[in-house]
């Protein structure tokens, strides 16, 4: 049985990984401050503290040490440095999850792997998961930390829509207003259901194999934006959806804070190859194709009115849009 602490535990991916962890068997402890986003499974330990709280998470955690300790809420490399202050020496393997829009953009080659460069000039959050990576390795080649990284790209659950206006977009379908998708909707988006993710995560955890090493963990269905969106109004029960194709760039002039997101990543195909994790976890593959998710996605949304929140700042920004492509011709 392999100890494993989650820091996190109920995001989108990481709940994923704690039911697994728990079906395969281990002993698995949740750190976060409660509130759980996503229910705990009963056999697992809720640890309440704040990782951002260095003594709250001392005294919380005692003199324990873990067999694995899983990191999904470390964005910069202050956090960084905090948890090898906390971690170091007490944990057999330090699990940090990473991003695919690491890599290089535009990318120069399909897929990515594990050997593509990681730069990206246009969004911070990236460069922010790099500078973590640069501080772990270095910590690996000068003192042996044992440390595991992990790419994920975009992965979602039921209650995630990959959308630019999440439910905003499904209620405009549905009130037969207009829907903007990036680009002219052709571009290839690997997009990963986070059950078929764990399934990578946990067979790298307590694997002497995985220290030292990057990961990316996505699946291998990659639709294009036009399929997913369609496969969305589908499950929506709307036959024409009327959507609007809008150039990357000009979305982020109508909102700016959407470009980092499309010119640093959506804007382009991308198609990953996981030949690397499967040498490892020769059981990982994609189970759940988008059409289940979307499917999936519109069933829990519809049997939770309270979950389907419309953007009124989102709604009224693809108005704009819309309208100013519209006049353009």
């Amino acid at each position: 049985m392999t100890s494993i602490l989650y820091i996190g535990g109920t995001g989108t991916i990481s709940a994923a990984c704690v039911r697994r962890s728990v079906a395969l068997g281990h002993d698995v402890a949740v750190l976060n401050r409660g509130g759980a986003r996503r229910p705990l499974p009963p056999a697992v330990e809720l640890i309440e503290a704040d990782i951002r709280d260095a003594p709250a998470v001392r005294a919380a955690i005692g003199d324990r040490r873990f067999d694995v300790v899983a990191e999904f809420l470390a964005f910069s490399p202050d956090h960084i440095a905090t948890d090898l202050d906390l971690f170091e020496g007490r944990t057999g393997q330090y699990v940090f999850i990473s991003s695919a829009s690491a890599y290089e953009k535009p990318p120069r080659r399909l897929p990515v792997t594990e050997s593509t460069p990681l730069r990206n000039p246009y969004w911070q959050y990236s460069r922010d998961k790099i500078a973590c990576e640069d501080v772990l390795v270095a910590a690996h080649r000068e003192r042996g930390l044992p440390v595991t990284i992990i790419r994920p790209s975009h992965t979602y659950d039921e209650r995630l829509l990959p959308t630019l206006g999440h439910w905003t977009d499904i209620a405009r379908m549905r009130e037969g207003r207009p829907v903007i998708v990036h680009g002219d909707g052709t571009s290839l988006w690997t997009i990963t259901h986070s059950d078929d993710f764990a399934v990578a995560f946990t067979g790298l955890l307590g694997n002497p194999a995985a220290i030292g090493e990057a990961f990316t963990i996505t699946g291998t269905h990659a639709p294009s934006w036009n399929q997913i969106y369609g496969w969305l109004a589908d499950a929506a029960g709307v036959a024409s959806p009327d959507i609007v194709h809008v150039a990357s760039d000009t979305i982020a002039a109508f909102e700016p804070a959407l470009g980092p997101t499309l010119i640093g990543d959506k804007a382009h195909s991308m198609v990953f190859d996981v030949s690397k994790v499967q040498q490892l976890v020769p059981e990982f593959r994609t189970t759940i194709t988008f059409d289940e998710g979307a499917r999936r996605i519109l069933a829990y949304y519809d049997a939770n009115p309270e979950a389907q929140q419309i953007d009124e700042g989102r709604d009224a920004l693809f108005d704009r849009i819309a309208a100013f492509v519209r006049a353009a011709g």
